[in-house]
């Protein structure tokens, strides 16, 4: 039936996978679909469907085994450049628009107005200072440590 087109199904069942993929975003169907690919290969070669199988078989372990961790890993990594929205102002330096106490204060952190805190000793205006976690809307910072301290 599918006699002569049994690269176009391979292709067809790659697309399927690649779409299920979209869903997951796991990268498990992904690397199936390239089995798949590998499938419709073969057969464009004209090797028999015991082969293709095979050679799909084959090319998908190859790819959970080999490219799915590194790609799992990369997209996985924790970067300062990858963090997003309040956590990314964690270890950023600020500047202490007024005094900034326990009890609350205003900071110019990444060119907007932050309100903000200490833990401890208090913070005067002008003073650099060093965003240690996000509460909220309001920036936790302590006096910035100066190169050799």
């Amino acid at each position: 039936m599918f006699e002569g087109y049994a690269w176009l199904v391979w292709l067809g069942v790659a697309l399927v996978l690649v779409a299920i993929e979209a869903a997951t975003v796991d990268f498990t169907f992904l690397m199936l679909a390239g089995g798949a690919v590998g499938g419709s290969v073969a057969a464009a070669f004209g090797a028999p469907p015991v082969v293709q199988a095979v050679v799909a078989a084959l090319v998908a372990v190859a790819l959970l085994a080999i490219v799915r961790p590194w790609l799992m890993k990369r997209f996985q990594a924790n970067t300062p450049q990858q963090l997003m929205g309040a956590a990314a102002n964690i270890g950023r330096s600020a500047v202490a628009l007024d005094r900034v106490s326990p009890a609350g204060g205003t900071v110019k952190l990444a060119g907007e107005t932050w309100s903000a805190r200490t833990l401890g000793d208090s913070i005067e205006p002008g003073e650099e200072v060093v965003v240690d976690s996000i509460d909220g809307a309001t920036a936790v910072v302590s006096r910035a440590r100066l190169v050799g301290e």
